[in-house]
C-alpha cells in the first residue's frame, strides 16, 4: 500500500479513521496542523488526496488486512455505508440519546452492526460514542442502553488496546470501555501506531496478529471472479465443509464475484435428495449468499460426449482389468494390457458399458496419461465406471457415471469458474486436474489451496459418520456429538461463533489440529451477555433447608432473568419457608456459618442434620440484614413447591477417545464407551415457557440449550449442556 498521511484539525480529530486504520493494519502518519473546522484529508506520497471522513473510512476498508472489513456483497456493503453516514449524529447534542436508543434496539439480537463480523460500521459508531467522552460514559455505566453498552464493551474487549490509545490521545480520557489485561487484538500484537511522522510495525505483522489470512487470489480481477462450493450429497454439511464454503464467500465478497453451489452427484450409491435438501439448509444457516445452484448431473450428456471424444483421440481407453489388480499396477507403474487397444475396440467396449451389459459392467474408462510419473495421480486415472443403482435425480437413465476427478475440471471450465478452492489434501491431484483440462481442450481454471480444518477427537469422514448413523451410535446426522452444522447448532453453538472461528483460521496452507475449546470460548462470549438465567437442583442429590423465620405463607417476586440485560425479560420467583439446595452445596456448609441465598439474602445455618453420615436436612434462619460481601458461599436454591418442573440435563463427550487417529488406526477400535450422560433435575417454574432452541444459563451449572420444551408435567424438559471453552471432565 502506498504511504500516506492523515491530516486534520486539532479540534476535530477523525477518531473513526485513526481507529479503523490501527485495527485494519493500515500504517498512516498523523498531522494535526489543519485549520480549525477542516475536514480530514488523506495525502499520499504520490501527491493524490482523498477528502472527508466517510471517503477515508471506505478507503481503509478496501485495503484492510481484516477480512470483510468493508468489501462484502452489495447489500451488506450498502448497510455499512448507511451506518458510516449515520455515525455523525452522535456529535449532535439534541439527537444523542435518540441515536443511542435507536442503535440499542437494533443490537438487541446482534453481535455486530452488519453481518457476523467486525466492519468499519462498528468502528464508526463506536468512535462516535467514544468522542462524546463523559456523556457516553455516564450512560454506559447507568445501564440505560444495555444492548449498546454490551456491544460497545465487546468491541473494546477485542480491540481496546488500539482504540483506547486513540481515545486517550484525542479525547483525553484513557480506558473508554473495557480492555482487560491479556494479549488482545491491537497494539500489543503488532497493529501500527498512528502518530505524527512515524510508522511503527509492519502491515504483515498486523495481518498475522488479527488472525487474518492471505486475501489475494492469483490473477483475480474485481468483478470477474467466479467460485463454486461443490459438496457431494452423501451426508450433511460438517465443520470442515463450512470452512470451504465460508472461504468461497469471503473471496467472492472481496472481489465482488459470484458463487455457484454445485452438487457433485456422480455416485448414486451414496447420494440422496435428503442430503441435497439438508446441505441447502446448512448453506443457508451459514449465511452463504450464492448466485445459482447446479448439479454435475446437469452435464452428464456433455460428459459422455467428452469421454467418447477422448477415446477417439487416443487420450482414453476402456480397461477390464479387475479392480485390485488395476490398483496394484498403478502403484507399481505397470501399464494395463488394455492400454494399447485400438480406438474401435475401445468404442465397442464403451458402448457395452453404456448398455450395462455383462461385458460392459466389467470395464471402466481410464485416461491415458503417464504410468511412470512419480505422482501416482497421473497414472491413468479412472474417468468412467459402471453403477447400476438409480440416480436420485435422473433415475435409471444411465448405467455409467463419471468420477469426480474427470467431472470436476470439465464442469469448472464449462461453468466459467475462475478459481477452484480445494483443501491441500488434494494437492497431489492438482497436476491431474490441469492435465485433464488440457486433454479436454478447455480453458484453464486456477486452483487455490487452503488447509483442511481438522479438530481434535473428531471424525470428518462422511463414510465414518455414516457408520455411526447406520449402527445407531447416534440419533442421526444432527446428533449433538456430530461435527455437522446441524449437530453443533443443536448442541448450542451460535452460527456467529462458527463463522468467526473459521475466518480466524483463514486460507492458510498450514495444517493445524484445532481445539474445540477455542470455538466454544467464542460461543460463550456471544451467548453470555444476553441469555436468561434460571435455577435448577439435582433431583437425587438435593437437601431441604428449613428457614425457621421464613415466610409462613409463600410469596412471589418478579425479578430479571438477566440482571445486566433487560431484553431477557423477567421471571417469577417464589419464596418459601422450605427450600431445596444441591447436596454438593450442603456438604460445604458448617453449623453456624452464614451463607448467601442468591436473589434473596443471607441466612445462618444453625443445624446440619445427618443420618448414617449423610445430610438429611438443614435448619437455619434468615439474616437479610447480613452483608453478601462477608459470605464465602453463594447458593442457588429452589422453593419446595409443586410448581417445579422436571429436567433432564444431558452432557456429551467426544465419540472417539484419541485426539488424532493415525492413518493405520481403525476408528472403531478407538470409540469412546460413554458419550452421553443424563442427569435428572428440578427447575424453576418459569422454565415451562422455554422454547426449543432457546439458550439459558442455569446458575452455577453452566449454559444449556432447550432441545425438548415443556409438554406435560410427567415429561421432563430436555436441556443440552453447552461447553464453555474450559476443559471438561470425561463422562467415563
Amino acid at each position: 500500500m502506498e504511504s500516506a498521511t492523515v491530516a486534520f484539525s486539532a479540534d476535530n480529530p477523525p477518531l473513526s479513521v485513526i481507529g479503523a486504520a490501527k485495527i485494519a493494519g493500515v500504517v498512516l502518519s498523523a498531522d494535526s496542523s489543519l485549520p480549525s473546522g477542516s475536514a480530514p484529508v488523506l495525502r499520499f506520497n504520490s501527491g493524490k488526496i482523498l477528502h472527508g471522513v466517510n471517503t477515508l473510512l471506505r478507503y481503509i476498508g478496501r485495503v484492510a488486512a481484516v477480512p470483510n472489513f468493508y468489501q462484502r456483497d452489495a447489500v451488506e456493503s450498502g448497510e455499512i455505508d448507511e451506518w458510516i453516514e449515520y455515525a455523525p449524529i452522535f456529535s449532535s447534542g439534541s439527537e444523542f440519546e435518540g441515536a443511542c436508543s435507536h442503535v440499542d434496539g437494533y443490537l438487541a439480537l446482534r453481535t455486530f452492526l452488519v453481518g457476523y463480523s467486525l466492519s468499519i460500521a462498528d468502528i464508526a459508531i463506536w468512535s462516535g460514542l467514544a468522542a462524546t467522552g463523559q456523556r457516553w460514559e455516564s450512560l454506559r455505566k447507568s445501564k440505560k442502553y444495555q444492548n449498546l453498552a454490551r456491544w460497545y464493551n465487546s468491541i473494546a474487549e477485542e480491540y481496546g488496546d488500539s482504540l483506547n490509545e486513540v481515545t486517550a490521545a484525542y479525547v483525553g480520557k484513557r480506558g473508554l470501555g473495557k480492555s482487560p489485561a491479556g494479549n488482545k487484538r491491537g497494539a500489543d500484537q503488532g497493529s501500527p501506531l498512528v502518530s505524527k511522522g512515524t510508522e511503527t510495525n509492519k502491515v504483515a505483522n498486523a495481518k498475522e496478529s488479527a488472525s487474518t489470512f492471505e486475501v489475494d487470489l492469483p490473477g483475480a480481477k474485481v468483478g470477474e471472479v467466479c467460485l463454486r462450493f461443490a459438496p457431494e450429497p452423501s451426508g450433511y454439511l460438517h465443520i470442515g465443509h463450512s470452512k470451504a464454503a465460508l472461504l468461497n464467500q469471503y473471496f467472492a465478497q472481496r472481489y465482488q464475484g459470484r458463487i455457484i453451489i454445485r452438487f457433485d452427484d456422480t455416485n448414486p450409491s451414496k447420494e440422496s435428495n435428503e442430503f441435497v435438501d439438508n446441505l441447502l439448509k446448512d448453506i443457508e444457516t451459514l449465511g452463504i449468499k450464492y448466485d445459482a445452484v447446479t448439479y454435475t448431473s446437469d452435464y452428464f450428456p456433455q460428459l459422455m460426449e467428452m469421454a467418447e471424444s477422448l477415446i477417439r483421440k487416443g487420450k482414453a481407453y476402456v480397461d477390464d482389468t479387475p479392480r485390485e489388480q488395476m490398483q496394484k499396477e498403478r502403484m507399481d507403474g505397470i501399464e494395463s494390457k488394455c492400454r494399447n487397444n485400438t480406438v474401435d475396440e475401445n468404442l465397442t467396449l464403451w458402448k457395452e458399458m453404456i448398455a450395462g451389459s455383462e461385458r460392459g459392467i466389467q470395464c471402466c474408462v481410464r485416461g491415458k496419461l503417464d504410468m511412470q510419473d512419480p505422482n501416482k495421480a497421473l497414472r491413468d486415472p479412472v474417468y468412467y465406471r459402471y453403477n447400476g443403482i438409480a440416480h436420485h435425480r435422473i433415475g435409471s437413465k444411465y448405467k455409467v457415471y463419471p468420477t469426480y476427478d474427470f467431472a470436476c475440471p470439465f464442469v469448472d471450465a464449462i461453468e466459467g469458474i475462475t478459481h477452484a478452492l480445494r483443501s491441500s489434501e488434494y494437492h497431489d491431484r492438482n497436476a491431474q486436474y490441469y492435465r485433464i483440462l488440457g486433454d479436454m481442450g478447455l480453458r484453464k481454471v486456477q486452483i487455490y489451496e487452503f488447509s483442511r480444518l481438522n479438530m481434535v477427537y473428531t471424525l470428518l469422514s462422511k463414510r465414518k459418520l455414516l457408520w455411526f448413523v447406520q449402527n445407531g451410535k447416534v440419533e442421526g446426522w444432527d446428533d449433538p456429538r456430530f461435527p455437522t452444522v446441524q449437530g453443533i447448532v443443536r448442541r448450542g453453538l451460535k452460527i456467529e461463533a462458527l463463522i468467526q472461528f473459521i475466518l480466524q483460521q483463514g486460507a492458510s496452507k498450514n495444517l493445524n489440529l484445532m481445539e474445540w475449546d477455542k470455538l466454544w470460548t467464542l460461543n460463550k462470549k456471544i451467548i453470555d451477555p444476553t441469555c436468561p438465567r434460571h435455577t435448577a437442583v439435582l433431583e437425587e442429590q438435593r437437601v431441604i433447608l428449613i428457614l425457621t423465620n421464613g415466610p409462613e405463607k409463600p410469596f412471589v417476586r418478579i425479578i430479571p432473568r438477566h440482571k445486566k440485560y433487560e431484553g431477557a425479560g423477567n421471571k417469577a420467583t417464589t419464596f418459601t419457608k422450605r427450600i431445596w439446595l444441591d447436596y454438593s452445596d450442603a456438604i460445604s456448609i458448617s453449623e453456624g456459618e452464614e451463607v448467601t441465598l442468591m436473589d434473596w439474602g443471607n441466612a445462618i445455618i444453625r443445624e446440619v442434620k445427618k443420618e448414617n453420615g449423610n445430610i438429611t436436612h438443614l435448619i437455619g434462619e434468615l439474616h437479610l440484614e447480613g452483608s453478601v460481601k462477608t459470605t464465602k458461599l453463594k447458593l442457588t436454591w429452589l422453593p419446595d413447591t409443586e410448581e417445579l418442573v422436571h429436567l433432564s440435563l444431558v452432557e456429551f463427550d467426544y465419540l472417539i477417545k484419541k485426539k488424532k487417529l493415525e492413518e493405520d488406526e481403525d476408528f472403531i477400535d478407538n470409540l469412546n464407551p460413554c458419550t452421553r450422560r443424563e442427569t435428572a433435575a428440578l427447575g424453576d417454574s418459569n422454565m415451562r415457557n422455554l422454547k426449543r432452541g432457546e439458550i439459558i444459563q442455569l446458575e452455577r451449572k453452566g449454559y444449556f440449550r432447550c432441545d425438548v420444551p415443556f409438554l406435560r408435567p410427567s415429561k421432563p424438559i430436555v436441556l443440552f449442556a453447552i461447553p464453555d471453552g474450559r476443559q471438561q471432565a470425561s463422562l467415563n
